[in-house]
């Protein structure tokens, strides 16, 4: 009934809809009965020897119309950063000066009965924390993520992982956590022991088990969501065996090597006596008290990042390719330096009002950047898509749930190790 000839300048695309030509043909006449459609096309590929390998995919990023948006939250979030890094100067250099100038001048005992602020909680400040046991534990399985986070954008920087193999990303990353099993056991015990723990079989179970459980557990259940739809998408048992053996064999024997050499070196030396009976906390003002502190200092961070997050939940729900790597690594590197500002700020206006349980504020103050992360994919789901369904919706919260919860422990892992040092 029809022929079609079809030529494209771009390489390997058709811009055909054959779907909507055959709809099209099909209301000419619904009762002429068979229709054959004879279709021949012709792709002409063009080649630039000039673009080098690595850039091979520039035009792609180079086409995208949301290119200037990228540039201005970059531009954004180092305003962010310069203002916090402008703040954590004028306390270093003005305050902390002042304070131990005029510490430094109290000799007498009459004097030192004078102190205040963060100088009289420093026999306490490296008492143990509450569940010291589960600090560790989220401790090594951040830094577990963070290095894989890191060299995975790294090497996507450099174009080794192809935007072309969708795969590739995933699998690298894969690998990485899989090896990365050491760092992840010597970090959780030796802060385990710098807590005063001994157990530190217990603590390296749970630094194997706890969060990659957690987050297998929620993968395994949306598999087989997938599988009861019938989608193409749900990832074979045969693939999931190997994904297990990799984490029991691999990982878990990996995090119990670097446990080990761990426990066997001393523990980190503060170099401050802790006073066998902590001192007894005041009551404090309310912007001062733990949860409206968590919760401003999320703020900013957020903030750094949610572009990103914008073109990232694209990528996952949209089907649009993200080419962005340099933009994302950039993003990351201001993450980083924001967690740690606005957490140290937060943590020196504590300490000043003489609390000095900082463990678990300093975690979860940047931690709370994963539930305003969690807020924007809800807000994304009602605003950006139209799904409908029940597996549909269960599966978008399941698979965003494992992303926050790595969120959570990235983000956390940052501030404490950058407190500690």
């Amino acid at each position: 009934l029809g022929h079609c000839s079809l030529e494209s300048t771009l390489p390997g695309v058709v811009p055909v809809n054959f779907f909507s030509m055959r709809k099209k043909l099909k209301n000419i006449n619904k009762a002429s009965g068979e229709i054959k459609i004879a279709c021949t096309y012709s792709v002409s590929f063009e080649e630039d020897k000039n673009i080098r390998w690595a850039s091979r995919w520039d035009y792609i990023l180079e086409s995208m119309p949301h290119t200037h948006i990228q540039w201005f939250s970059i531009m954004n979030s180092l305003v962010i950063v310069l203002f916090l890094s402008g703040m954590v100067a004028m306390i270093m250099l003005w305050t902390l000066h002042n304070d131990i100038a005029r510490y430094n001048q109290m000799d007498s005992t009459e004097d030192a009965q004078g102190e205040f602020g963060w100088k009289l909680v420093h026999g306490d400040i490296f008492c143990p924390p509450r569940k010291g046991m589960l600090v560790s534990v989220f401790l090594g399985s951040g830094m577990q993520i963070l290095i894989t986070t890191f060299v995975t954008l790294f090497f996507a920087c450099l174009g080794f992982l192809s935007p072309a193999n969708q795969g590739a990303l995933m699998t690298c990353a894969v690998v990485l956590w899989v090896l990365l099993g050491t760092p992840a056991g010597y970090a959780a015990t030796k802060f385990y022991k710098s807590f005063g723990g001994e157990k530190w079989k217990t603590n390296v179970l749970l630094t194997s088990f706890l969060c990659s459980g957690i987050v297998f557990a929620d993968f395994f259940i949306m598999n087989l969501i997938l599988l009861g739809e019938g989608s193409s998408v749900a990832i074979p048992f045969g693939t999931l065996v190997v994904i297990l053996a990799l984490w029991f064999c691999i990982s878990v024997t990996l995090t119990f090597i670097g446990a080990y050499f761990s426990f066997k070196k001393n523990a980190i030396d503060h170099q401050v006596q802790t006073n066998e009976i902590p001192r007894q906390i005041l009551e404090q003002s309310f912007y001062i008290k733990p949860l409206p502190g968590i919760i401003v200092g999320g703020i900013l961070p957020f903030d750094c990042i949610f572009i990103q997050v914008f073109f990232i939940l694209n990528s996952i729900w949209s089907q649009q390719m993200f080419y962005m790597f340099g933009f994302l690594f950039m993003v990351f590197i201001i993450l980083v330096i924001t967690c740690s500002e606005a957490t140290i700020l937060l943590c020196y206006f504590h300490l000043c009002a003489e609390d000095y349980h900082w463990q678990w504020r300093s975690f979860l103050t940047s931690d709370f950047t994963a539930v305003y992360f969690l807020i924007y994919a809800i807000y994304y789901l009602f605003s950006k898509l139209q799904i409908t369904g029940t597996a549909s919706t269960i599966l978008y919260f399941g698979y965003t749930m494992i992303m926050v919860l790595i969120f959570f422990l990235f983000t956390g892992t940052i501030v404490f190790f950058v407190k500690v040092d």
